[in-house]
């Protein structure tokens, strides 16, 4: 419970949550950039800005199935990780889900063309290798359940956001992207992201708080 409410409170806290969410970014281009090669398309590559935005470019049909699970990914890609972090640590597999953490992160740090990109990375890697090597175990259980508690709520909030944005006019905006390629609107899009995200939520709850 302690890692959840660490959670919450920095996802709730507005200075804290500028900072934290470049964790999120790089869960949510790294889930474009997954989607993109799952469904046959070539990752260009991935810049992660100071900001907190991210872009990954990737090339292929520009219609279809694959650029809309391409675009899809984003928003839902924090929650996914932060569900198979929750089936870990409900396993009592703290050590695979820090390694796991590990090599997404190097997974990621593949595909990124710039600077600050690579920087936020590299500190997200080296922070993950760190406690994996020299914090005693118990450590690394509450930094692990941080971990997933984060990606679980956090990956909530920028969903919240991105509505909060279309309603002043973000064209290029994800569930925005989608409604040009399916028809689908925006608001539908950004309700299915809100489904995932809040179900991750739910089923995790359900296997570490039982």
């Amino acid at each position: 419970m302690a890692g959840a409410a660490v959670a919450l409170l920095v996802v709730l806290n507005n200075r804290l949550w500028p900072l934290a969410r470049h964790v999120i970014t790089i869960a949510h281009e790294g889930g474009h950039a997954l989607a993109a090669v799952g469904s046959g398309r070539r990752v260009g590559g991935i810049r992660l800005h100071s900001d907190t935005s991210g872009v990954t470019v990737s090339a292929g049909r520009p219609t279809g199935p694959g650029v809309v699970i391409t675009v899809a990914a984003g928003y839902i890609t924090p929650s996914i990780l932060g569900l198979g972090g929750a089936a870990l640590l409900a396993a009592n597999q703290v050590s695979l889900l820090l390694r796991l953490s590990v090599a997404l992160l190097l997974g990621v740090l593949v595909a990124i063309r710039n600077a600050f990109g690579v920087l936020s990375i590299a500190l997200s890697a080296v922070t993950v290798i760190a406690v994996s090597m020299l914090a005693p175990s118990p450590y690394q259980e509450v930094f692990a359940a941080f971990v997933t508690w984060f990606l679980l709520i956090g990956g909530v909030r920028p969903i919240v956001e991105v509505q909060r944005t279309r309603r002043r006019g973000a064209p290029t905006s994800d569930p925005d992207q989608l409604a040009r390629l399916t028809g689908v609107p925006g608001v539908v899009w950004v309700a299915f992201f809100a489904l995932v995200s809040v179900f991750c939520l739910a089923v995790s709850v359900e296997w570490l708080l039982r």
